[in-house]
């Protein structure tokens, strides 16, 4: 009795710990500090320090508060518009479309995988900008062009029209595998032309995720960050984070107009899953025969259009490929060939990687001044080591938090099926809020010695906005591990739950001997795309301005910005170009481990095998049989 007795405390208590935890969680860093960026826009003074809960309210309507939205819906617009017609048209051409090369065709087409966000923009700018390369090249065909072409609007569009393309690539391309080759077969017997197949049978299976995609394209555009800062295009959430760094003295009430546009990005985004979930529910089936056959590729049987796509989609691939392939080739290349966007083949060197080489330049009284170790690698200067040893640390801590919170709520939301559902809501909670707003709200709610939730610490001053930034990436990424992690855990058959339980074990243990291990592949995979994600993450990081939370992207970013100046940081662009590449091959090879080895099962695992034995019994054979030929023929 009494050893029941104790089990039945130790539960109770950490059920008791749990719920508690949740509970400060929950309002402390998700629901007070939204709330808080709500009351500012009501809390504003005027001159005479009278509350005057309307003055932001006339303010955006009589200041170029307007501009700033209605240019984010223009990109969001135009965004939905193009990256479809890109995102479409590389998965099939990859997919269901019989063309030369497709698997060549599909690795640079998932280029931007493996490359996003600041990494992704400032790539485009070494081809693009007024000194990039292919501007350089393209002046010197047509002298009168404008070299300052790539920036504002056109140029955010085209950016982000090719970076957001990842999602087609990966969420379209498993749904156009998914079709019912039967059905389009059938099609074709009743004599329907390709193309008119593709529009009347192909296309109808793929509208609910195509609906899916379009309104994520829409709120990427919307809250977009890094491509309209760094090109510069007047946006919303530049303008969010240009407000949070003034203040009062700069111009009239800052903080508020802050609050007020997070507020309308937060709105657009209700609004917008609130759709995504209505359409969602309605349901949307495709009557499929009960022997399901797999999608085999059409071949274009008009030349014209054959010729045609094949040319679209090699265009496609040469976009995709020469940013990757350009960045790739000068992080190999001397300081004075990166500086110049030329190509030196006969000189290649690691200092963009590692070492250190001295830098001499000309003074303003005709001297030469030599700054010893200037000309610094990835590895070897001071900043950047810190900014990724600062981006590591606090991005696997984050993508483990997350994943922990959500496993130990998956297993709670399984066992109690009512308070569950509030559970998961709350969890789901930060997927209403656009990023932007969370990490403002953050700033502003915890920047004070007066938050009795944090024990009257202020966090973002000094090494505590570190844990700030943590806790936003750990938030910010709860829904996610929630929506992939719920669904392991429908994988678990409740007859080994109860075969646990008739013998004798406890809760505790039965989840950590019996659950756990079934689920783990699935919390790895969504640890590691967590932490790909957060590693080279800028939008967060810029909201928390600060010198002690620089991350790895804002400090390659700051880098580029003071380039040359006094002699400082004259090898940013080589940096750059090498942090690029490091950045790819950590994210592919992160990648590779979730979709490549992680997503095979025992059968395909045991296959690959078995072939890489026969080909090195084989080659050891062809080996042994040359090496008694030669014996045979010198003896």
């Amino acid at each position: 009795m009494t050893q029941k007795s104790s089990k039945l405390t130790l539960g109770m208590l950490g059920k008791v710990f749990g719920v508690a935890f949740f509970v400060y969680l929950f309002f402390g860093f998700m629901l007070l500090p939204c709330l808080n960026t709500i009351t500012q826009i009501f809390t504003t003074t005027d001159s005479a320090g009278n509350i005057d809960p309307l003055a932001v309210i006339r303010f955006f309507f009589a200041g170029n508060m307007p501009s700033y939205v209605l240019n984010s819906l223009k990109l969001a617009v135009c965004l939905v518009i193009t990256v479809n017609i890109v995102g479409i048209s590389i998965v099939l051409l990859t997919e269901y479309f019989d063309i030369k090369g497709a698997k060549i065709l599909r690795l640079g087409y998932m280029t931007t995988l493996i490359y996003s966000g600041v990494a992704l923009v400032t790539g485009y700018l070494f081809l693009y900008d007024s000194d990039g390369i292919m501007t350089t090249w393209l002046s010197g065909i047509f002298p009168n062009m404008d070299k300052n072409w790539f920036s504002g609007f056109n140029a955010v569009l085209f950016t982000m029209t090719f970076a957001c393309t990842s999602n087609h690539a990966l969420f379209l391309r498993n749904a156009i595998r998914g079709i019912d080759y039967n059905t389009v077969e059938a099609a074709r017997n009743l004599g329907a032309k390709p193309f008119k197949v593709l529009w009347k049978v192909v296309f109808p299976t793929l509208l609910p995720t195509l609906f899916s995609l379009t309104v994520m394209t829409f709120i990427t555009g919307l809250c977009a960050m890094s491509a309209p800062t760094l090109l510069g295009y007047d946006s919303i959430n530049p303008e969010i984070v240009r407000l949070a760094g003034s203040s009062v003295a700069d111009e009239a009430f800052p903080q508020a107009r802050a609050a007020l546009l997070s507020i309308i990005l937060a709105c657009f985004t209700i609004l917008l899953l609130t759709v995504l979930s209505s359409y969602e529910r309605k349901g949307h089936y495709l009557s499929v025969s009960k022997t399901k056959a797999k999608l085999q590729k059409q071949k274009i049987t008009n030349p014209v259009a054959n010729v045609l796509a094949h040319i679209y989609a090699y265009v496609l691939f040469i976009i995709y490929m020469t940013p990757v392939v350009m960045i790739v080739i000068f992080s190999f290349q001397t300081f004075s060939a990166v500086r110049m966007r030329k190509l030196d083949l006969s000189q290649w060197t690691l200092v963009n990687y590692f070492g250190k080489q001295d830098y001499s330049y000309l003074t303003s009284r005709g001297t030469y001044k030599i700054r010893e170790g200037s000309i610094s690698g990835v590895f070897s200067n001071e900043a950047t080591l810190s900014g990724i040893q600062m981006s590591f640390v606090m991005s696997v801590i984050a993508a483990a938090l997350a994943c922990v919170i959500v496993v130990v709520a998956c297993n709670y939301i399984f066992k109690h099926k009512k308070t569950g559902t509030i559970l998961e809501y709350a969890l789901l909670f930060p997927w209403l809020l656009p990023t932007i707003l969370i990490c403002y709200s953050y700033r502003t709610y915890f920047n004070s010695d007066s938050v009795w939730y944090v024990f009257n610490n202020n966090l973002y001053m000094r090494e505590n906005v570190r844990f700030l930034i943590v806790m936003a990436y750990t938030v910010v990424k709860l829904p996610f591990a929630l929506r992939m992690i719920k669904a392991a855990f429908y994988a678990i058959d409740e007859e080994l739950e109860d075969a646990a339980r008739n013998l004798g074990a406890s809760s505790l243990v039965t989840f950590l001997r019996v659950k756990l291990p079934i689920v783990l592949p699935s919390v790895l995979a969504v640890f590691a795309l967590n932490f790909n994600a957060l590693f080279t993450e800028y939008d967060m990081s810029a909201t928390f301005q600060s010198s002690y939370g620089k991350t790895y992207a804002m400090i390659i970013q700051n880098m580029c910005a003071e380039e040359g100046r006094d002699g400082y940081n004259v090898n940013a662009s080589g940096r750059r170009c090498a942090s690029t590449v490091f950045i790819m091959v950590i994210s592919g090879l992160i990648l590779y481990l979730v979709y490549g080895v992680g997503a095979r099962d025992l059968g395909e695992r045991i296959e690959r095998r078995e072939k890489r034995r026969k080909r090195i019994e084989a080659f050891k054979a062809k080996f042994t049989g040359k090496k008694k030929a030669a014996e045979k023929a010198a003896a």
